[in-house]
């Protein structure tokens, strides 16, 4: 499935956030919002992306930007994930994919020789009006927080 289009309205979700609580996409209307999706929580690659973003909290607060990063993971793992590493964002369950599957990420993917469906790491910044602005998916996980600050700061 592909991405939304860029100037649309983004696609709506629900889903679990590590606490058990329910989210919805469009109570943060009025403020920006980068969904990033990333593969599982935990591994070394999305712990360096999270721990990046967890870091310029402050940054992207006074820039009015939220963060919602999804994953297939279980809510008790995120909560793990979130505990260990001081996570100070909200990290959303989709184990069934149908969120991953809107916005076109859950895809084949290859490694070490094996194929699989799974999360295509990608991040989608939505402005306060919730239209989505940008699709950023080349994700270094290193760099993410700063491309995405750069990004803010270019203007949604």
């Amino acid at each position: 499935m592909p991405h939304p289009k860029i100037g649309n309205l983004a696609p709506a979700f629900t889903l679990q956030d590590q606490d058990g609580k329910t989210v919805k996409l469009q109570d943060f209307r009025g403020q920006n919002v980068l969904v990033y999706f990333y593969p599982k929580a935990m591994t070394p690659g999305c712990t360096v992306q999270a721990c990046g973003l967890r870091d310029e909290k402050a940054e992207l607060k006074k820039l009015n930007t939220v963060v919602l990063a999804i994953s297939p993971d279980p809510v008790a793992r995120l909560k793990k994930f979130a505990e260990r590493d001081g996570l100070n964002f909200t990290l959303l369950s989709d184990e069934d994919h149908a969120v991953a599957d809107k916005y076109g990420v859950w895809d084949l993917k290859k490694f070490m020789g094996r194929e699989f469906m799974g999360i295509v790491r990608t991040s989608f910044l939505i402005n306060a009006e919730g239209r989505l602005v940008h699709i950023m998916d080349k994700v270094k996980t290193k760099t993410h927080h700063d491309d995405v600050l750069a990004l803010i700061r270019a203007g949604l």
